[in-house]
This record gives C-alpha cells, sequence and structure tokens, in this order.
C-alpha cells in the first residue's frame, strides 16, 4: 500500500511521540538519582528487524547503535520465536553492547499475534556488583567491573516478577532496590511504548505503520545523504588525546580519517593507540555511536530523525586491538573518555572541510564521580555524572556548565542528594568566573561541586579527563581550562587525579572541577556588548576582561 501524505506525517508523528513518551515514563518511573534526576537512560522505538524508528531525546551515545545491540540477541532467539510478554537482554561489551552498566532491554510487540517491533530501553545502572560499589577504576578486565549479562531471552510472568532471573540479578548487587527498581522502569517504559504501537495499528492497519516505519527510515537517509553531497569530496583528518592511560603518564593518541565520496562518509581510526589496562577503552558499539552522532550533530538539525536511516550513508571501522575497539577481557567502564576522544578527533577533521558547522572543544568529557559507604541496612552509593563548559561556534558562545554531545545528562539537584543520603552533603556548586577559554564567541564557563563527608569509611571514586591538556580553541580562539579533582582534609590539600578512588575520613572534602570549553575566533573580534554582559554576570573578573580583550575594566 502507499500512504497518502497526511497519513504519514499523522502516523510518524505518532511514532515519535511514542518514542518521547517512553523517555519520559523511564525517567518518572526510576528510582536512583542517576536516572531519575541525571537521566542517563534512553528509550526506543524498533520496527521488526530491529532497526531504530524513533527514539526519546536523551542520551545519544546509548542510542546511537541500540539496533546493534539487540541483533545479537535475535541472532540466538529469532524474531518467529519470540512469544507475549518474552523479553531480550543485553549488556555485554564484545556481544554488541556498551559498558555493563547500561543495561539494554528489548520488549517484543504484538499486534493480533504478529511482531510489529519492539519497545526498547537502557538504563546506566547504579550498581551491577563488581570489584568496587558504583565503580572500579582499578579494573584489569572486564569481569572485574560487574555482571555481564549476555544476549539473552527471558520472559516476564516466569523469569521477572520474583522470578529467578530478578533474585539472580538482585543477589550480585549492592544496592537490589534501586537496581531493580530502575529495571521495572525500564520494562513500564517499554510496554507503554508497545501499548501505543498497538493503539496505532488498531487504527490505520499493521501494513500503513510498517510502511511508516520504514519511510521515516528513508528519510532520515535522505537528508544524512544530501548534507554529506554539500561537502567536498576529500580525505581530512583529525585527532585527539587522552590525557594517560590511568597507569603511566603517556597521552593515548586517537586518531581518525573522514574521506567524503559523494553522498557517503568512510570514518576510519587507523593509526589509533592500542588499548590500555585500564577502563578507558571504547567498544565498537560505542564507537559506531560515536561517528554517528558526530555527522548528524555537524550536518544535519533536529528536524531529523535520529534512526537507523543516518547510518546508512556511513561506514565506521577501527583496528582491532585499539582503544577505539578492544579486543576481550579489556575493561570498558569508562569508555566515555576515549568515546569523546573520538568524537573530537571527527569534529576536528570536519573543520577542514565546513568550518561553519563546527564547535571548538568543549571540556567534551563525561567526569563520573561515585560516593559509596557501607551502611548497617547495606550499601549505600551515589553516583553524579558531570559535563563542563561547551565550545564557542562561529556564530555564539558555548553554553555554561551543561553536559556534552554525546552523554547529555541533566543537573542532579542537591535536594534530590541531600533527602537520599546521610554520610555526605553538598558543601558548594557554582561556575567559576574566568574558567573558559576566550574568543570572538567565547567557550562555555566550568563548574566545581565539592562535597563534605559525614561518616568514616566512605569511598570515592572518579574517571576524568582534560585534566592534563585543556580544551583546544578554534580559528584563534583560545583553549578552556582543565579540569582536577582534590580532597582537603584538615590543613593538607592532595589531588585524586582523573582516573582513581580514594578511601576518605569524616571531615574531608571532595572538590570536583570540570573546566570550561575552548573559544572561537580572534578574541579582539569579540563584541564589547558581550564582554560587559559577561562581567555583570559574574562570568568574567574586570582584570581578565582588560588582560585579553583589551578593553577597559566595567569599573572605568
Amino acid at each position: 500500500m502507499t500512504l497518502s501524505a497526511l497519513d504519514y506525517a499523522v502516523i510518524t508523528q505518532g511514532i515519535q511521540a511514542a518514542a518521547r513518551e517512553m523517555g519520559a515514563k523511564l525517567i518518572r518511573s526510576a528510582y536512583s538519582t542517576i536516572l531519575r534526576e541525571a537521566r542517563d537512560g534512553s528509550a526506543a522505538l524498533l520496527d521488526a528487524e530491529g532497526r531504530t524508528v524513533a527514539q526519546a531525546e536523551l542520551i545519544p551515545m546509548q542510542l546511537g547503535t541500540i539496533d546493534a545491540i539487540v541483533q545479537p540477541c535475535l541472532e540466538l532467539f529469532p524474531a518467529e520465536t519470540l512469544a507475549e510478554g518474552d523479553f531480550l537482554i543485553n549488556n555485554h561489551p564484545f556481544h554488541g553492547g556498551q559498558h555493563l552498566q547500561d543495561v539494554f532491554i528489548f520488549n517484543p510487540i504484538f499486534f493480533e499475534g504478529e511482531l510489529i517491533g519492539f519497545g526498547a530501553s537502557v538504563a546506566h545502572h547504579l550498581d551491577l556488583g563488581g570489584g568496587s560499589a558504583g565503580l572500579n577504576p582499578d579494573a584489569t578486565d572486564v569481569y572485574q567491573e560487574g555482571l555481564l549479562i549476555p544476549p539473552s531471552k527471558y520472559n516476564m510472568d516466569r523469569d521477572w516478577n520474583g522470578g529467578p532471573f530478578e533474585r539472580l540479578v538482585a543477589a550480585n548487587i549492592r544496592v537490589p532496590s534501586q537496581t531493580i527498581g530502575d529495571f521495572n522502569a525500564q520494562f513500564a517504559a517499554n510496554l507503554m511504548g508497545g501499548g501505543r504501537i498497538k493503539e496505532l495499528c488498531a487504527k490505520y492497519g499493521v501494513a500503513a505503520i510498517r510502511e511508516a516505519m520504514a519511510g521515516l527510515l528513508d528519510y532520515s537517509e535522505r537528508r544524512v545523504r544530501a548534507a554529506i553531497a554539500e561537502i567536498p569530496d576529500g580525505v581530512y583528518e583529525g585527532e585527539d588525546c587522552i590525557d594517560d592511560d590511568g597507569v603511566g603518564d603517556e597521552p593515548v593518541w586517537v586518531r581518525v580519517k573522514v574521506t567524503v565520496k559523494g553522498d557517503s562518509i568512510d570514518i576510519d581510526y587507523e593509526g589509533t593507540d592500542d588499548q590500555v589496562p585500564r577502563n578507558l577503552n571504547c567498544p565498537l558499539a560505542s564507537t559506531h555511536s560515536v561517528a554517528y552522532s558526530a555527522i548528524k550533530s555537524v550536518l544535519t538539525g533536529p528536524d531529523v530523525p535520529f534512526n537507523s536511516g543516518v547510518s546508512r550513508p556511513l561506514t565506521v571501522r577501527a583496528p582491532y586491538g585499539s582503544v577505539m575497539n578492544p579486543k576481550p577481557p579489556a575493561p570498558v567502564r569508562a569508555r566515555m573518555i576515549s568515546a569523546y576522544r573520538g568524537l573530537d578527533s571527527i569534529i576536528k577533521a570536519l573543520a577542514k572541510a565546513v568550518p561553519d558547522k563546527v564547535t571548538a572543544q568543549g571540556f567534551n568529557v563525561t567526569t563520573i564521580a561515585c560516593l559509596s559507604h557501607l551502611e548497617e541496612d547495606g550499601f549505600a552509593v551515589h553516583i553524579e555524572p558531570y559535563g563542563g563548559g561547551f565550545g564557542g561556534a562561529h556564530d555564539k558562545d558555548g553554553c555554561d556548565a551543561i553536559d556534552n554531545q554525546l552523554s547529555n545528562c541533566a543537573n542532579t539537584p542537591i535536594e534530590a542528594i541531600d533527602a537520599g543520603y546521610e554520610f555526605f552533603r553538598i558543601e558548594s556548586y557554582r561556575i567559576v568566573p574566568d574558567s573558559f577559554g576566550h574568543g570572538e564567541h567565547r567557550g562555555g564557563a566550568g563548574f566545581i561541586r565539592t562535597y563534605e563527608i559525614l561518616k568514616d569509611g566512605a569511598r570515592f571514586g572518579i574517571y576524568s579527563d582534560h585534566h592534563k591538556y585543556p580544551p583546544q580553541g578554534l580559528f584563534g580562539g583560545q583553549p578552556g581550562t582543565r579540569g582536577h579533582c582534590r580532597v582537603r582534609r584538615g590543613g593538607q590539600v592532595f589531588e585524586v587525579g582523573s582516573k582513581g578512588s580514594v578511601d576518605l575520613l569524616k571531615g574531608d572534602i571532595i572538590e570536583v572541577f570540570c573546566g570550561g570549553g575552548g573559544g572561537c575566533g580572534d578574541p579582539r573580534a569579540r563584541n564589547r556588548a558581550s564582554i560587559e554582559e559577561d562581567i555583570a554576570e559574574g562570568l568574567l573578573s574586570p582584570g581578565e576582561a582588560a588582560r585579553v580583550y583589551d578593553v577597559p575594566s566595567a569599573a572605568e
């Protein structure tokens, strides 16, 4: 059949609205602060072949390759073997997954006995066991990072809801009430999305829904190909480095070659450094997500749906055994560190081809800070993802104190933290003046968050980057600022570093600073009104304005 333009528009908007509603359901049903407040989770609708049709506007990294994550499940458990109540699940980094904490669940959607698609969701879970609570920066293999769930099929009535799989998961984690609660939030989102698709099937028919789903994929493909076709054919290279591998002091380089030919792009990470002994390695599914997200964000706008059609004009390769495609059993918990260096490398390459479409380098790190404590009634675990300052663009300043392109997490309110934890409190939380790279359009400012420890026996872990090498400016813009992590104990101050952990005492103060983004363009071309506005907002000190922009201070 061929849908009318009107029916196509109504159905496709209904499908995308259902995916957005799934995202809202996932977040509002969650138990943990990392999912409920930081919004570190995503939801999507897939067709019967496991292709992403529509997704919630949450975490690009998680959903960029959700179709690739379901495929290993479907290879073991083909669509024709699935029944009502079944679900597929996968978190294995070397079988299509990303890192263990991101658990992907797929609930089949049946209408009158026919498989229409899947309701899919992923959540970053607070704890999945492993060598230490929340995160284990010292892990040397993936088995130390938590519970591995290979591509599997279970049934809601038989295996969940008090069944053997739920009991197995609960027995292997430190915070079962929150983790199982977040699993249930995923199921709730998936089943609600499935219900919306069934409503559309009842109104328009199965054939119409399938045609609309295929049309959405074709539309995104056409738009991406059209955008690529506007780029001059050629080979463009970029590179960026991780501060270190978590053991030594040498940087780890990520290099990329972007080849544009007609309406397609080949992205090749040849020349990237070998995998490292700590958890910075980026599984191949994550590496693909990086590439799709980079091309989507640079070349298209929000009117182009981010679905499996986006990936059709793209090929992505990375040497096996490199930090962007590690061999098992490499640890991968902090794969966002190398992922962002991969993103920055692609954007640097594209800056040579489409300079008006890229931004300077932002802080571009998913900093993860974890505090844990063994209470009388079990573990208390708190995890927070942080961003930093965004990079300046050719036509606008970078955003202040915000998460970055791949992760897109939200701020965790202090009130929510105070209500949930008794072994620490937030001492301060503020944007830091003069913490951005200057330029015609400045980078976004960084921020600092400090925690006071209220009980002995707490443990702190972190992974981050840009503590040695600041975010780079673009087209004459100045670099942003480096981050840091410190512990203040009495009159002493000591560095934790960007990738490490430390045991804490009552009264310790943990200080986490996420730096600002690089500037874009010559600072001497910056608009005077923008300088004065930054001073009035407290983001720029008068002395720094006089030094960098060669203008009188606001007091004059």
